[in-house]
């Protein structure tokens, strides 16, 4: 089996995010993600990772006022700056946490801005990121997010994922983000994927469909999925970033099959 990761931003919710660490750890995960940790001060989270013995493994760099609609801002010309100081940011979390990959959304086309703009526009921003990151020894990743949870969203396939770091450089080492809930939401066969890209494949998540609840409450066969990931040789990390069908708890009881830890 690969080696599984919590998303604490998407599981046990039931908990303020500071208490998540402690409930992650009871249920034997000895490794975690966040998506946007920055409303935790750092020493906070140090603390938090040490009392419960766990490692984090990646962070998303700002993506806006989620609030209000944003879903990242690295393909919008107008908000160059505004990115490179959630780089910036990311970077001071990621590094004094330890944490080696890092994730760019790369928001929704922005209004009256055309597809090449944007194009041009992420792949500026991904370059000076991953510059930037990499002075730290940490690793870019992108995401491809569906178009039928988020409407507009640029990035939104695998092999469009893989263009963009193409176009970033021969010597790029920006990799991509493989969401399996995403891939299947857009009509990606996840094993197909995941086995002709698996070059470009740096991280893992999952969930399933419909709904983004835990693996086998849908259609995708996760069996299958997590035995494709081993014979792959893929050495990274299956984050669980789901949300629970009922409680988080009883979620995992019902995940056991898969010997999570």
């Amino acid at each position: 089996m690969p080696r599984f990761a919590a998303n604490l931003s998407t599981l046990f919710t039931e908990y303020p995010l500071i208490e998540r660490f402690s409930k992650a750890a009871q249920h034997g995960f000895t490794h975690i993600e966040i998506q946007f940790p920055y409303s935790l001060e750092i020493r906070q989270l140090q603390d938090a990772l040490t009392h419960n013995h766990l490692q984090a493994i990646l962070i998303n760099i700002p993506a806006g006022d989620w609030a209000r609609g944003d879903r990242g801002m690295a393909c919008d010309p107008k908000r160059t700056s505004e990115f490179r100081k959630g780089v910036h940011l990311c970077a001071k979390y990621a590094h004094q946490l330890n944490i080696k990959l890092v994730n760019c959304l790369s928001g929704k086309l922005p209004a009256n801005v055309d597809a090449k703009t944007a194009e041009s526009t992420l792949i500026e921003n991904l370059r000076y990121a991953e510059s930037y990151l990499k002075e730290y020894g940490i690793t870019l990743v992108i995401e491809p997010i569906n178009t039928i949870d988020i409407p507009d969203f640029f990035l939104h396939s695998t092999q469009q994922a893989v263009d963009i770091i193409k176009a970033c450089g021969s010597d790029s080492s920006i990799r991509v983000q493989s969401d399996i809930y995403h891939m299947q939401m857009m009509g990606e066969d996840p094993i197909d994927t995941l086995t002709k890209l698996q070059q470009w494949i740096a991280h893992i998540q999952v969930a399933d469909v419909p709904g983004r609840h835990e693996p086998g409450t849908g259609e995708i066969p996760f069996d299958t999925v997590f035995s494709a990931i081993d014979q792959m040789g893929y050495k990274g990390f299956v984050s669980f970033e789901y949300f629970p069908e009922k409680t988080t708890e009883i979620g995992l009881s019902h995940l056991a099959q898969w010997h999570l830890h």
